[in-house]
């Protein structure tokens, strides 16, 4: 099973947001579905304030308590995990080009990577819809300012290492290089029919020969085609024609 992965808080760093275009599609994935655009502004200054606990990242979720001047809550934002089969797609992918591997151990997510991944039917990145929060404050918005609050600083956590990303869908760094590792699945081989097996000489001298297939009738005569009369032409143009194609044949070949 995948080990969650713990943060210490962030102090206090008013007006910071995610820098790098990954942590900043992870941001929009979040506001695109926010129905609220008040408690959009109090999560962004929430998460600024150093009032958030510690962030614990496991494979589809993102927890941390908040302390709030009304009382204390507990905050979780979910992602859904990537299948057995879509990580498979996405190691075939990340294999397709040495770049890929290098750019994620430099904390780095290329653009080539994601939309291949796409191109894969594999979602990397959270888009409209994908992530959902519960937080047990009073607030009737989702995202609440906690868990907008919460995001935030979870983008700032994919700034500094991108393979956060891939522990909320489901596999650690450590996880991803062992498939990488095992190399995709060989395809299955073919059945190998009888008689497509060798046979040793000695035994095929000693099997009995199958009777040899009767004799073919003779083959049957292809009947003359019949083409309509041509419109127009009186019925022995064509013979007339022929004969004059044939005798200028003869004229351009010379005497043989």
């Amino acid at each position: 099973m995948t080990a969650a992965r713990g943060f210490p808080a962030f102090p206090p760093r008013p007006g910071r947001r995610g820098r790098s275009w990954w942590a900043q599609a992870f941001v929009a994935a979040m506001e695109d579905a926010a129905l609220d655009a008040t408690l959009l502004r109090r999560g962004r200054r929430f998460a600024g304030s150093g009032r958030i606990g510690p962030i614990t990242v496991s494979p589809g979720r993102i927890a941390a308590t908040v302390d709030d001047p009304d009382g204390s809550y507990d905050v979780v934002v979910h992602l859904a995990e990537l299948t057995g089969a879509e990580w498979d797609r996405f190691a075939d992918q990340v294999r397709a080009e040495a770049g890929h591997l290098a750019a994620l151990l430099d904390r780095e997510v290329p653009r080539s990577l994601v939309r291949s991944a796409d191109a894969a039917d594999v979602a990397l990145l959270p888009t409209i819809g994908d992530l959902e929060s519960e937080c047990d404050c009073p607030d009737i918005g989702d995202p609440c300012q906690h868990a907008a609050a919460l995001c935030y600083q979870a983008a700032w956590l994919l700034d500094d290492d991108p393979f956060v990303l891939l522990l909320l869908r489901g596999r650690g760094a450590e996880e991803l290089l062992e498939l990488l590792e095992t190399g995709p699945s060989a395809p299955e081989a073919p059945a190998v029919r009888d008689v497509d097996r060798p046979v040793p000489a000695a035994a095929a001298h000693a099997s009995v020969a199958g009777a040899l297939p009767g004799p073919l009738g003779p083959p049957g005569r292809a009947a003359v085609p019949v083409f309509p009369a041509a419109p127009d032409l009186p019925p022995d143009a064509l013979a007339g024609l022929v004969a004059h194609a044939a005798a200028r044949a003869r004229e351009l070949l010379g005497p043989g």
